[in-house]
């Protein structure tokens, strides 16, 4: 079974390099973008494979001349490393070839609003907005602000494969810290939730313009101060949802209302995409959560400089490194436990 997996691999990355190499898809930049996803998603497997196959090799190099000339200690110890190497080796080669979500190549818009908590829970928000911002840079990922204000943020990151890094982060996250106004010093806790939708094209949601109620108005500061003179913010009403998006972070009503429609295109594919999920049984249920807004999914604890996400039983003790957007340990460990999740669906299916 594995070698058949193998020979699939090997047989559809020397597709994807003879792609690489043609120059009639060079010429072609969708054709050769596209080429290079491809390729860049089989490199690793391609990798693996080859290890595989030097795996392999060494273990029946090491049989044969045991079988030759009896028995030999260094022998029989290269033939068990060679063993123990293939079955590492078939167990990431599956895990690698996994299906994917089909979301995952896309930017992401990620809204962040303060929970339970009052004014700390806003303030705990801005952090959530401040942490994102940093790993996205990290990543050299491009962040736009779509609007911010006080415990309530949008914005949106682009850049390669960006879904499939931010999307473990919807649902409640709770902070247990002594807030700055605190006198006594008591712990107190927190929650803000995070929703992550995946950007979707035109295409993609069909919206009939019947179907939405558009405002204008002017937009306002803190304590509703006037911060134009024109009417650019826009409010846009999705009828038969009930979805009601609000934008007037540009001077520009276009600007704001292209914003709005992006993010009520994205609001209305993951109402779809959620319709599709609740449809299936409750055996398929991933273990890493749901990434529903209600659900508690991650505590950073301020005063034991730790943080657990509740999804995999992950407990990791760098908060500050966390905050200050390295986020690399747990997005791998949960991207690790979603592959072993759909490897596990694909077999029972």
């Amino acid at each position: 079974m594995i070698e058949a997996l193998v020979e699939q691999i090997e047989a559809r990355f020397g597709e994807a390099e003879a792609q690489m190499a043609d120059p009639s898809v060079i010429a072609d930049r969708e054709r050769f973008a596209e080429a290079g996803r491809v390729y860049n998603r089989l490199a690793p497997a391609a990798k693996l494979a080859e290890q595989w196959r030097l795996a392999q090799s060494d273990a029946e190099g090491a049989k044969e001349l045991l079988e030759e000339g009896g028995e030999d200690a260094d022998l029989r110890a290269e033939l068990e490393d060679a063993k123990a190497r293939i079955e590492r080796l078939e167990e990431e080669i599956r895990l690698a070839m996994v299906e994917r979500d089909p979301n995952d190549d896309k930017n992401v818009i990620v809204e962040i609003r303060g929970g339970a908590g009052g004014d700390e829970a806003g303030i705990w928000a801005g952090d959530l907005f401040r942490m994102y911002q940093r790993y996205a840079d990290r990543l050299g990922f491009k962040f736009e602000t779509m609007d911010a204000s006080d415990g309530a943020y949008t914005f949106e990151i682009k850049g390669e494969a960006a879904y499939s890094v931010f999307k473990f982060e919807g649902g409640t996250h709770r902070v247990q810290r002594v807030p700055e106004t605190e006198s006594q010093g008591r712990i107190h806790t927190s929650t803000a939730t995070v929703a992550v939708l995946p950007e979707v094209e035109d295409v993609e949601v069909e919206i009939n313009q019947n179907d939405l109620q558009i405002d204008v108005y002017r937009s306002s500061g803190p304590g509703g101060q006037s911060v134009n003179t024109t009417d650019s913010a826009v409010r846009i009403t999705h009828k038969p949802s009930g979805i009601v998006i609000s934008m007037q972070d540009e001077k520009s009503q276009l600007q704001n209302r292209e914003r709005a429609m992006k993010l009520l295109r994205a609001k209305l594919y993951e109402a779809e995409l959620q319709k599709q999920q609740d449809a299936l049984s409750a055996e398929r249920k991933s273990q890493v959560g749901t990434g529903d807004r209600a659900e508690k999914i991650r505590t950073y604890n301020y005063p034991q400089r730790r943080i657990t996400d509740h999804r995999i039983n992950l407990t990791v003790h760098n908060l500050e490194a966390v905050l200050g957007g390295e986020l690399d340990e747990i997005t791998g460990a949960l991207q690790d436990a979603e592959k072993r999740r759909r490897l596990e669906e694909q077999a029972v299916g």
